[in-house]
């Protein structure tokens, strides 16, 4: 089934650490995608670190850049890692599922404190007063509501985990990975 879905997006959503950067490069190696970091494109829109960003404009401004970023893409045949805080915008994950499938990179809370060692610069965006422990439990829902597939990243090595995505990719229904028509209106309203 896979190469029926060639031409089809994986999205890869998670928590700051989860991992999504590294393991899309490899994924998109493995399946021959193409491979998109939304962070470094915020980035590069903006010409700004994603800290500065949320330093200067606030949390709030930063998922607005966020959603314009990935509402103004298209892609096709891409393996996307996205910012953890996509999650989000309904705007911007109706948009990613509706080319593809989405892939939820899990991590224990635990797990996620020992792999981030540089909170303050890496643009992990935190309401002010909020706790890592209030923003991974406040994710977790909305992680689980937009996967289609939850891959345990908890112990496994990037090859592992890549070879479980392909895996439960193969396993997918086709009609996830058909084109599909997002709306954002009520019809007959």
């Amino acid at each position: 089934m896979l190469s029926e879905q060639r031409m089809k997006n994986i999205v890869l959503i998670g928590m700051p650490g989860a991992g999504k950067s590294t393991m899309g490069v490899i994924l998109a190696k493995a399946l021959r995608k193409k491979f998109v970091d939304t962070d470094l494109a915020i980035q590069e829109r903006t010409g700004r670190l994603l800290q500065e960003i949320i330093d200067t404009n606030g949390p709030g401004a930063f998922k607005k850049i966020e959603e314009e970023t990935i509402l103004s893409h298209t892609f096709h045949n891409t393996v996307i890692a996205t910012g953890g805080s996509v999650v989000f915008s309904e705007k911007a994950m109706q948009h990613h599922k509706s080319g593809g499938a989405i892939i939820y990179l899990a991590i224990s809370f635990d797990e996620m404190k020992r792999r981030l060692r540089n909170i303050t610069t890496r643009g992990i965006v935190l309401v002010k007063g909020e706790s890592l422990r209030g923003m991974y439990d406040e994710r977790v829902p909305l992680y689980e509501k937009y996967a289609d597939i939850t891959i345990d990243c908890e112990n496994e090595d990037f090859e592992d985990s890549v070879a479980k995505v392909m895996e439960e990719l193969q396993k997918l229904p086709e009609s996830v990975f058909e084109k599909k028509k997002v709306s954002t209106t009520n019809p007959g309203h």
